[in-house]
């Protein structure tokens, strides 16, 4: 017979004995026969262990108990129930008959291998009635996952336990460390469910990665204030110590300091903006007729798109919409013509400078403090340190799209859409490029409020929105070849578009998912799980905490981020609520 590892038996052996294996069992799922010891401790997600053998090789198998039962055979008899409803309770079967029997889902089963490691293996069988199943601990984790204790992160605690659920995030390039491909990750839950503070867990998991780049699409600018030091909530990481202390070079480009770059986006800003309302011309055919030619005769006439923002350029578009022949191409009809000219005859042109020109074209002026254009800015982040026999260490670029770093530019949702849009373009651009170069990208985009982004459903007359969804969603299919990963952060679920969950390998779901189409969507996405949506509707809302100390932010989540997760079961954790118990668990020095 087979001998197992003395140490992990010495452990198992003072760890808590939670029960034993009854019936009926299953491979997908084993009935626990409780322990009258354990029966009044809280055992809902608990992580539990049991050693069996299986082919001769010594295994652990490691779950989460998902339910509880309390079966009392006596109290189901009819005439005991009327001799109960009298009394209230028979001293002779009530409590002294009670069952307890709890059913446990097993994630991950380890097998010992001839160096003396624990390999991967299979729940192939099920083991005899009455093998014990235990506690597990953090000693008992780090004992079977010790050849991988480098690449162990953690989030939190195990959810209804004590110990950190051992969780992995590889770099997306082959070697050490790598996956080999990239990954697409999705963090679901409503506003205050801790899912911003989780995506910035997992980047600083990813930053570790010296030849991992790290890019943040940030339309709020909640990143952009962290990496910055200003305040976002009572759970603030120290991101930019941190990041420091990696060698991360960081850099945040606002609206302020980022540069747009083509004829076409100026096109869609002017088009957008109030410029040719004020003279009489509304959204629709002439309008787009007015944008079209007027930057074909800007282009024509050598006016630099950075040089915009300068009166002398605006008094040719002046010009150049005071000609004749250009007001007969933008209205066929006379009075419409004459109205138009009227309007450009009275109108003051220092206003309409001031007010309606150097709003938009402000975004295009390249001589700002510390501009720079969205091709330098992926340049700087793509290439810094990506030869192979370089030494630096590969960025981090935040982008705050945020309004109210707009102060003085022309500035809204549709605008910022279209400079989203520009971003995904010129980043899959640069992708498919190294690609061809057979290079790796190994990096990784995270985008806030991706349910604004990229929902399933848009008006029909908002081509803006319905571009960016276009972008993501054909980066979704086919940029996980290139080495370039997406997370994607979203307060629902059902109405993020369907193509990009399908595209997702890791998710992580947080409270407020369990009710209506959001449980609907949780549910085909988790399958047959029926216990684990049992477990995850038991989640509570953090805020209903009665202080911000005790607030718990629970998360299931399925797809290989953690050595217990390859069975490909949900698992369950409440993630660390103060920043200290997170620094200390990964090793991350404080800053003092």
């Amino acid at each position: 017979m087979a001998q197992e590892n003395t140490s992990i038996e010495k452990l198992v052996g003072q760890t808590e004995r939670l029960g034993v294996i009854g019936s009926p069992s299953s491979t997908s799922q084993l009935a626990m026969d409780i322990l009258g010891v354990a029966a009044g401790r809280k055992l809902v997600g608990e992580l539990a262990l049991f050693g069996f053998l299986q082919d001769n090789y010594y295994n652990y198998a490691i779950g989460q108990v998902t339910e509880v039962e309390l079966r009392n055979i006596w109290h189901e008899d009819p005439t005991m129930r009327s001799l109960i409803r009298q009394r209230g309770r028979v001293d002779a079967v009530s409590e002294r008959q009670d069952t307890h029997q709890g059913k446990m889902i097993v994630s991950a089963v380890f097998q010992k291998a001839g160096n003396g490691n624990y390999e991967p293996s299979i729940l192939g069988t099920v083991p005899c009635t009455g093998t014990p199943i235990h506690v597990v601990t953090d000693r008992v984790l780090e004992e079977i996952l010790q050849p991988y204790k480098n690449q162990i992160f953690y989030l939190g605690h195990v959810y209804g336990s004590k110990p950190k659920l051992p969780l992995w995030f590889k770099h997306f390039d082959k070697g050490h460390d790598g996956a080999g491909e990239a990954y697409h990750i999705g963090i679901f839950g409503k506003t205050g469910s801790g899912k911003s503070v989780l995506a910035k867990m997992v980047l600083l998991a990813y930053s570790r990665y010296p030849k991992m780049a790290l890019l943040v699409i940030d339309p709020q600018g909640e990143f952009a204030k962290d990496i910055q030091g200003q305040p976002t909530g009572e759970f603030q990481l120290p991101l930019a110590n941190i990041l420091e202390q990696q060698g991360k070079k960081t850099a945040v480009l606002s609206v302020r300091n980022l540069v747009l770059d083509t004829w076409e986006l100026f096109e869609q800003i002017l088009y957008e903006s109030p410029f040719f309302e004020r003279l009489s011309i509304p959204k629709g055919d002439n309008r787009e007729i007015a944008c079209n030619i007027l930057v074909e005769k800007l282009t024509k006439a050598k006016i630099k798109l950075a040089d915009l923002y300068e009166s002398k350029s605006f008094e040719k578009a002046w010009s150049i919409l005071s000609d004749d022949k250009v007001q007969r191409v933008i209205y066929k009809s006379a009075n419409a013509r004459d109205r138009f000219v009227s309007m450009l005859e009275q109108a003051d042109k220092a206003e309409f400078y001031k007010e309606y020109w150097t709003p938009v074209t402000e975004l295009f002026r390249n001589n700002r403090n510390g501009a720079r254009t969205i091709n330098r800015a992926l340049g700087w982040l793509l290439q810094h340190g990506k030869e192979e026999d370089s030494k630096e260490t590969r960025p981090v670029l935040i982008i705050d799209l945020s309004r109210e770093k707009a102060k003085g530019m022309f500035w809204n949702d549709r605008i910022q859409s279209l400079v989203i849009k520009r971003l995904l373009d010129a980043l899959n651009t640069m992708a498919e490029y190294y690609y061809l170069q057979g290079q790796n990208l190994n990096s990784l985009v995270i985008i806030d409020e991706a349910h604004r982004l990229a929902p399933r459903d848009l008006p029909k007359d908002d081509d803006a929105a319905r571009g960016v969804r276009a972008v993501l969603i054909d980066a979704a299919r086919t940029t996980r070849k290139y080495g370039l990963g997406w997370l994607f952060i979203s307060q629902t679920l059902s109405s993020l578009d369907i193509e990009i969950i399908q595209q997702m390998r890791i998710f992580f779901f947080g409270f407020g998912l369990g009710l209506g189409q959001e449980y609907q969507a949780l549910r085909q996405l988790v399958g047959s799980s029926g216990n684990a949506l049992n477990l995850y509707q038991l989640f509570r809302d953090p805020h209903s905490a009665f202080d911000i100390s005790n607030r718990q932010y629970s998360f299931m989540t399925i797809g290989p981020v953690s050595p217990l997760s390859f069975a490909g079961t949900p698992l369950f954790f409440n993630a660390f609520n103060t920043v200290d118990a997170f620094l200390e668990a990964n090793n991350f020095v404080k800053n003092s």
